[in-house]
């Protein structure tokens, strides 16, 4: 019988994609205008030049291990205690100006002062947007009482925090929020996925994991023996990760968790 259940955050309760999105389109703009290049494709070779860099510095063992991703350094501040955090605050400038500046050559402009001014602008139009999915406060609001509700989120204590302080709404509705940064590794490791149990008080049979990431939310809970309810926003085909469940959208697991209790 289902006694509990463990949300993943980002892109499970929280839009964060959109969020990115929204953030990219008005940094890209200036550039737009500035030199006629076309914002859209200014976004997308950031984004490559982005992905390419990040694994190259010293860090990216660091935040590969606590789940840190490739845009949450775009506008994290990492203000969290120890030396992995300091290292990552200090490679943030060099990161964001090389990412823009490379994705600027590539869109035919070279322009140091303008991948600088872009990699400050990003931050700050982060923070402009947070975005819950439209179902998700009515499905917390139905499982809230008749399950005990633990969020599982991978990320830096400092930014997951900034994010809920965003969307103060959510946070009532958990009796537990766990942060990778501050347990010290990151989902998919199972010793995480423990830590939750035990702080939920229930056997592994008694709870289910739902999340948008195969890799890190699904592949963790099968790992550590706990049924999931995969996500699947993008009808992305993934052949080498077992779940329990798969649906399109956050609304579609109440079927499934009512047929569980």
């Amino acid at each position: 019988m289902l006694k509990s259940i463990m949300f993943d955050l980002d892109d499970t309760l929280l839009w964060d994609e959109k969020s990115i999105e929204k953030a990219f389109e008005a940094t890209c703009a200036i550039g737009e205008e500035k030199y006629n290049i076309d914002a859209k494709q200014l976004e997308m070779n950031v984004r490559a030049a982005a992905e390419a860099i990040y694994p190259s510095y010293d860090t990216y063992d660091f935040v590969s291990d606590i789940g840190i991703g490739t845009f949450e350094s775009f506008w994290g501040e990492f203000t969290d205690k120890g030396k992995s955090f300091e290292a990552l605050r200090n490679m943030q400038a060099d990161y964001r100006k090389n990412a823009w500046y490379k994705g600027l050559e590539k869109s035919g402009i070279e322009d140091e002062e303008l991948a600088v001014e872009l990699a400050e602008t990003f931050p700050k139009e982060r923070r402009k947007y947070i975005y819950l999915y439209e179902e998700t406060l009515d499905v917390l609001n139905q499982l809230k009482g008749k399950y005990k509700l633990l969020m599982l989120t991978n990320g830096a204590p400092s930014l997951q925090h900034e994010k809920l302080k965003m969307s103060p709404e959510l946070v009532p509705y958990f009796d537990h929020i766990v942060i990778s940064g501050e347990f010290g590794e990151g989902k998919p490791k199972p010793a995480i996925f423990e830590h939750s149990i035990n702080l939920l008080e229930v056997d592994k049979n008694e709870t289910i994991m739902v999340g948008n990431n195969p890799y890190s939310d699904i592949l963790g809970a099968t790992r550590t023996g706990i049924d999931s309810i995969w996500i699947n926003h993008h009808n992305e085909t993934v052949k080498d990760i077992t779940r329990t469940y798969e649906v399109k959208r956050l609304k579609d697991i109440l079927s499934i968790i009512k047929s569980r209790s």
